[in-house]
């Protein structure tokens, strides 16, 4: 197939730019590098453009006869999306519906959206499915609700077919350490336990040791950017025009935030300085998902699946590009 790829740049985004490659895919990278780096894709794939920018993104899709497009160009930071509501809504909704618009002016009939687990709220049960009710507590989350809401109205009205995949804790590098995690400001706890290690960073925060988990502190669900790279490769190759599909994609397994401390302690033969900090407002003590669907419905089965090979990926890249990719 031949697809467009919004936000291709980015973490997400070029880790799975690369395996539509390998399998054999035409990929067009459509990306402002605002967040992205040109040096993750390869140059002749990449159209620098914003979403924003209508009349330039409709003239990029129109160039070629695309298949289908994939959308990673969001903002995903929840402390940001508290303080800086009005970015979320214009970039994950209006900028967003964009790309919707220029698909219907271009004819591509299909989108994997990049969604997320924050869509969810606060849980009611785990592990989470896909039926769980959808209460979002930020702005980040209730942008990617309202963007998976209109993908099911264009879907009824227009035909476009679509699959929103509901991320957990995406972590980890690709395995031969080209590609890897480079976010400023870095917010994620396994970059920021590595840093720590490299002595990037004084020490890291558990933020609450009081939670009614096993150690006190709150667990989370992580998945190998790679396998979650894998499920978008599933999905489209699976999607026909007018599909309606939702996926969760996480482990099924929680690690709490001193689990994934002694784990890189352990991976990296280093010791991790840390200090306990109050609960931040809004953090759930358990977020583990069901992605049982998708491993019955498309075969989606993780390739590493256990948090010390998803923090061993990590850990090189990191060694081997500790200013990231430097651009």
């Amino acid at each position: 197939m031949n697809v467009f790829v919004a936000g291709g740049a980015g973490y997400i985004g070029s880790h799975t730019v690369r395996l539509l490659l390998e399998a054999g895919h035409e990929v067009t990278v459509y990306d402002n590098l605002s967040e992205g780096h040109a040096s993750s894709v390869p140059v002749a794939r990449l159209v620098r453009g914003d979403l924003a920018d209508l009349d330039t993104l409709t003239a990029a899709m129109r160039a070629k006869p695309y298949d289908a497009a994939m959308h990673f160009a969001a903002n995903c930071y929840v402390g940001e999306s508290v303080t800086e509501p009005q970015k979320y809504y214009v970039n994950n909704v209006s900028n967003a519906l964009n790309l919707l618009r220029a698909m219907r002016a271009a004819d591509v009939g299909k989108i994997v959206f990049s969604s997320t687990a924050a869509t969810y709220g606060t849980p009611v049960a785990t592990p989470i499915t896909e039926s769980h009710p959808q209460q979002p507590i930020n702005p980040y989350g209730r942008t990617k609700l309202m963007f998976e809401q209109a993908l099911a109205d264009y879907s009824r009205a227009y035909g476009i077919g679509y699959a929103a995949l509901r991320y957990f804790n995406a972590a980890g590098a690709a395995p031969d350490g080209t590609l890897g995690e480079d976010h400023d400001p870095e917010t994620h706890l396994i970059p920021l336990v590595l840093y720590a290690a490299m002595g990037k960073r004084d020490q890291v925060s558990i933020f609450g040791t009081d939670y009614d988990t096993p150690d006190g502190t709150c667990v989370r669900d992580y998945i190998h950017i790679y396998d979650l790279a894998q499920a978008h490769i599933l999905a489209l190759e699976a999607m026909r025009p007018g599909d309606r599909r939702t996926y969760n994609l996480g482990n099924g397994s929680g690690y709490s935030v001193r689990e994934v401390i002694d784990t890189a302690a352990k991976v990296t033969g280093r010791e991790i300085p840390h200090n306990e900090a109050p609960r931040r407002p809004g953090d759930p003590a358990v977020l583990v998902a069901s992605s049982e669907k998708i491993v019955r419905e498309l075969g989606w089965k993780p390739r590493f699946p256990h948090l010390e090979s998803i923090i061993e990926t990590a850990w090189r890249w990191h060694r081997e590009h500790p200013d990231g990719y430097g651009d």
